[in-house]
């Protein structure tokens, strides 16, 4: 499970620990991947969780993460790729553009990629890949429009892998989170008045909460939920219809 630190991503790690699954939790800094193991462990008594620091928009990590799992000698039955970042907007001459739309295909596509084409070749057949897109996918995003730009990519790599793996009973699905409270995308900087904002465009009237989002990860990743593939789920409170 990547981008597993915090937020959504640490949620998810939490929420599979607690099915009783063994998860490993990637993130680029050891000292926060681990604060987040030890949170892990005190919620869930057991928890079978480990940490592995790798800077998943690396390519040589695709490498070292394959053999990480083949050390094991265990299969892969899920994977959830959580790494993202909004990356910052420091001007509007093709220089700062390009530099914003590039780190936010590092950040958020490659993260993704690298990850999934590592482990592509031991991942159990009948396993479940879940990326995160985001509602910025499908309604643009601040700055320049590179990370909702980067968010969508990641759509058609699913309908890519998902007629890919499928003949392996693979699922390839994700998830586009709208307004989740409590993550490092939204921060401690979000004013009242915004938040107030994002609230009201919900149909439920509340913000998301990260564990709402794991939820339906463990759902993908399930039994049940081994007939859903190709597909782009909202998960918003009603703040942006589905299609």
């Amino acid at each position: 499970m990547t981008g597993a630190s915090a937020g959504i991503g640490k949620a998810t790690a939490k929420r599979f620990a607690e099915n009783e699954d063994k998860v490993l939790l990637i993130a680029r800094q050891e000292n926060r991947l681990t604060q987040a193991v030890e949170e892990i462990r005190s919620c869930v008594p057991g928890a079978d969780v480990e940490p592995l620091a790798l800077d998943m928009s690396d390519p040589e990590s695709a490498e070292i993460l394959q053999d990480h799992v083949r050390s094991t000698g265990l299969p892969v039955s899920g994977l959830a790729c959580c790494a993202g970042a909004v990356p910052p907007s420091e001007g509007e001459d093709v220089t700062s553009v390009l530099a914003e739309w590039q780190e936010a295909y590092r950040s958020n596509v490659m993260t993704s990629v690298i990850a999934v084409e590592g482990l592509i070749p031991v991942m159990a057949d009948g396993g479940s890949i879940v990326l995160y897109s985001s509602i910025a996918a499908y309604r643009g995003s601040g700055g320049t429009g590179g990370y909702g730009a980067a968010k969508a990519a990641l759509h058609s790599y699913v309908h890519t892998l998902s007629a890919r793996l499928g003949p392996r009973g693979i699922s390839a699905n994700a998830l586009a989170p709208g307004y989740v409270a409590g993550t490092a995308l939204f921060g401690d900087g979000l004013s009242a008045a915004r938040e107030t904002m994002l609230v009201r465009q919900t149909a439920l009237g509340r913000a998301g909460d990260p564990a709402d989002v794991a939820e339906l990860a463990l759902y993908l990743c399930s039994g049940p939920g081994g007939y859903v593939t190709s597909q782009i789920i909202q998960i918003n409170g009603g703040s942006y219809h589905g299609v």
